[in-house]
């Protein structure tokens, strides 16, 4: 028994940071805009959860932190003081016809 013991704590252990890491995530719900555009300019490109059940990846305007062909587009999360616009990776809309 004494021999289970430690690989139970570390399996616990694991299991507590995995748990800890999942709810470290910023919300920006509690945050101001003007603190959340500050984190993402200074990180350059953060997870943020949006709601309760909703999160994202939310970047720079100008810089690379988007994979080909994605660039960043203009989005709006909440915020603790209203709607705050950031920029989001998506794939850009074609809008000229062939």
């Amino acid at each position: 028994m004494s021999a289970r013991l430690p690989v139970l704590l570390m399996t616990l252990g694991a299991l507590l940071a995995a748990t800890t890491l999942a709810e470290a995530r910023p919300d920006s719900r509690a945050m101001s805009c003007a603190a959340i555009q500050a984190m993402i300019q200074s990180h350059r490109a953060v997870v943020l959860t949006t709601g309760p059940n909703t999160y994202d990846r939310y970047v720079r305007q100008f810089g690379n932190e988007c994979d080909w062909p994605d660039v960043p587009m203009s989005a709006y999360i909440p915020a603790r003081d209203g709607h705050c616009p950031v920029y989001r990776c998506e794939e850009p809309v074609d809008n000229f016809p062939n």
